[in-house]
């Protein structure tokens, strides 16, 4: 029987001809990830293995983003704590701030993930990478610590599920909205430690970014990892962005699948999920009259130049109503810098929204962003559990950029078509 892209990647990596669905495997990594939330964790782990030097300096990389710059002292003790580690390990990956960037935007963008690879990381959105046509998983801060020392990672191996993606999308449908759509079908546990594989004719409609965001969220609906089949404008992307050798793995014709979903992008409308679970979901036709306190745009989900235009493309020219906050955050230095060059952040300013430096505070309920009881966000985040940006009396709607910018404006979930 043949193996999926997943499969074929997990194999190579160890040293297998050939593996299958809850298998347990031993792999070699090709990068390991933390945060200065999870690699505190990480480096005790690490030195109670007694470990004396990292597996390879090149192969780790330390983001200091979800409360930096620094919120306060323990998000400080817990920066220092990263900055020390890798200075004493001579780290070459680890980005301070003004380098720094929301890690999974910046790690594509600095060319540390390449087709083919394995990565772990110590935090759930790791699988942004099987965009690229990664093996990539989010782990615990141990697996994090034993990676870091060994640079080699258990893994049971997952059956897939594959979805065959046709048509085109339609004005102001994003990558956000096919997710949404997606989650909302079959549910947060529909792809449990499975492997979400996205394939057809179909996917040549799709941006890089709109392949990241639904990549990005595969965690959303359970799976182990999601992953895109290669592309052109795959490679292309790999090109521009790294120096670093890359292999495509492709599915073989007879890969045995969970389940075979079909997804016709053209039958895709903007699509919201309300409060307080990823797969409650409705179309924004069927949204009725929901008010709103705040608008974030931003996160490692979209935080993207593209992201960035499209809500540009909704503000410019209008004004952000009175009884909303409007909050974005380009998610890497670079994305921030072509978002000043092409005159987006004027829009922003103008239109009466705020702009800040890249971090992932709002989205967890970290800072710059958390909300009060009873008040009501539309975010371009990933989650929106009960509290998941402030008070437990709050709420969460997760929409597209183009969304969450109409609704800033109207002060009410609103479509983009409404106010273009």
């Amino acid at each position: 029987m043949g193996m999926t892209m997943t499969q074929k990647i997990l194999a190579a990596h160890a040293g297998l001809d050939s593996v299958k669905p809850g298998q347990l495997i031993m792999a070699k990594l090709d990068l390991v990830l933390g945060n200065d939330i999870t690699t505190p964790v990480a480096i005790r782990e690490f030195n109670k293995i007694g470990a004396a030097q990292v597996f390879d300096k090149e192969k780790i990389a330390i983001v200091p983003d979800h409360f930096t710059p620094n919120k306060d002292i323990k998000s400080a003790e817990q920066c220092k704590c990263c900055r020390e580690f890798a200075n004493d390990m001579e780290i070459k990956n680890y980005f301070e701030v003004g380098q720094m960037g929301i890690e999974h935007a910046l790690i594509p963008e600095k060319g540390l993930a390449v087709a083919g690879d394995v990565i772990i990381g110590a935090d759930s959105h790791t699988c942004t990478y099987g965009a690229l046509g990664a093996f990539s998983t989010g782990v615990g801060s141990t697996d994090m610590g034993a990676g870091m020392a060994r640079g080699e990672a258990w893994f049971k191996v997952p059956e897939a599920i594959k979805f065959e993606i046709t048509g085109k999308m339609g004005p102001w449908v994003s990558g956000k909205d096919v997710i949404l759509h997606i989650i909302g079908m079959i549910g947060v546990d529909g792809a449990l430690y499975k492997s979400m594989e996205f394939s057809g004719e179909g996917l040549k409609n799709l941006t890089m970014d709109d392949r990241f965001t639904i990549a990005n969220m595969a965690i959303e609906a359970g799976a182990k990892n999601g992953i895109f089949a290669v592309d052109e404008k795959t490679v292309e992307y790999i090109k521009e962005h790294s120096d670093r050798e890359y292999k495509i793995y492709e599915a073989d014709e007879d890969a045995e699948y969970g389940e075979v979903i079909k997804i016709d992008l053209s039958k895709i409308r903007p699509t919201v999920s309300f409060p307080h679970i990823p797969d409650n979901t409705r179309t924004i036709d069927e949204v009725g009259d929901v008010r709103i306190d705040q608008v974030v745009i931003g996160s490692c989900t979209n935080g993207r130049i593209s992201d960035l235009r499209a809500a540009a493309r909704v503000l410019n020219g209008k004004k952000v109503n009175k009884n909303v906050r409007a909050i974005i955050f380009p998610a890497t230095q670079k994305i921030y810098l072509e978002a000043i060059r092409e005159g987006l952040i004027e829009i922003f300013i103008e239109a009466g929204a705020v702009v800040s430096t890249p971090t992932c505070g709002p989205c967890l309920g970290g800072h710059m962003g958390v909300l009060a009881a009873g008040e009501r966000a539309v975010a371009t985040t990933n989650r929106n559990f009960v509290g998941r940006m402030g008070h437990p009396e709050s709420e969460v709607y997760l929409a597209s950029p183009a969304v969450a910018a109409a609704s800033a404006i109207t002060g009410r979930i609103s479509s983009p078509e409404e106010v273009a």
